[in-house]
């Protein structure tokens, strides 16, 4: 049986989660439909568009994404530090960027007068609308719902487009966040979507590279900050550079390995890097290529999935056993 959200996000524990979803019946988010006769390309667009609009709305910000045929996958950053320093009326404005809000926080909004017996009603508005704009469940909505009108017009239908619930996992540690993100950001060259990393349409990745190439970071996206440093700002607390010569080499394993149908050879420099993020290099590849089989639930290692269960009072360490890939024995 499905478990409520809540039983499975722990600010407390982690701020990082990777979220999918799945489009329903026979419909194609993206790609050529062969029963149909149609293609479906245009609403990847879709998708990526409104993925980077709500990063401006909301106090989430996008890690990676991929943007594939029947599904989509995103690593989510929740600040709930940002959505506390908001004021009430960057809240209000905020909120109404994406909804209407009610007939009170429109005229707080238009700096009109608020009656008295009207201020409980407006300051509990605001904090719902405060913790709805760092609430994971809430951005997946506001990304999900638009898509799907859009896909039923089109096919001149209605009902489902997306499955019910999307899947959340945490992702507890570093070298959780930064496997999880390359295993997105490479879907498309396990699919066969893409030849390599810089031709992976609708991705971060493409995103990121083609910013590196000009010496900067996406705007949209959470950026790399480096080493971890006192008062440094917010972000990926790992080396840019190296995240992408690792993926950029796992991609031409990976490509290499569909077509020799052989396991390729991790090289000395990226070993390095796996050995900075404590990853077992012989694991590596199976982690990247097979990440949705072998984690079901939170990704990290047993110490972090414990710290992660005694926040959410869970008396059993489900999934420990998936713990060992992602540490040195």
């Amino acid at each position: 049986m499905p478990r409520p959200r809540r039983s499975l996000i722990s600010i407390e524990a982690t701020p990082y989660y990777h979220c999918c979803s799945r489009v329903v019946r026979r419909a194609y988010l993206c790609g050529d439909d062969h029963y149909m006769g149609k293609n479906y390309d245009h609403r990847r667009a879709w998708v990526e568009s409104q993925l980077l609009k709500l990063t401006e709305v909301f106090a989430i910000d996008v890690a990676a994404y991929a943007v594939m045929s029947n599904h989509l996958h995103v690593v989510l950053y929740i600040d709930v530090n940002k959505a506390n320093a908001w004021s009430d009326r960057e809240v209000i404005e905020q909120w109404h960027r994406l909804f209407n809000g009610t007939q009170i926080t429109q005229q707080f909004a238009e700096g009109e007068v608020i009656e008295a017996h009207q201020v409980t009603q407006l300051k509990h508005q605001i904090a719902t609308y405060r913790s709805r704009l760092s609430d994971i469940s809430w951005f997946m909505r506001c990304l999900n719902e638009p898509i799907a009108r859009q896909a039923n017009i089109e096919d001149n239908c209605t009902g489902h487009f997306w499955e019910g619930r999307f899947k959340s996992q945490a992702l507890l540690d570093e070298a959780a966040v930064l496997a999880c993100m390359a295993y997105v950001e490479l879907n498309p060259i396990r699919a066969k979507m893409a030849s390599t990393p810089e031709n992976s349409e609708h991705t971060s990745l493409k995103l990121r590279i083609e910013a590196a190439l000009t010496g900067k970071q996406p705007k949209q996206l959470l950026p790399f900050i480096g080493n971890e440093k006192k008062h440094q700002p917010k972000g990926i607390v790992f080396e840019l550079k190296s995240y992408l010569e690792l993926v950029d080499e796992t991609g031409r394993l990976i490509r290499n390995n569909k077509r020799d149908n052989k396991r390729g050879a991790i090289s000395a420099n990226a070993e390095q890097i796996l050995d900075r993020l404590n990853i077992p290099a012989e694991n590596w590849l199976k982690i990247i290529t097979e990440f949705g089989t072998l984690f079901h639930g939170p990704v990290g290692t047993l110490q972090e999935l414990s710290c992660y269960c005694e926040h959410l009072d869970k008396r059993r360490r489900h999934f420990s056993k998936c713990c060992q890939y992602m540490q040195v024995s």
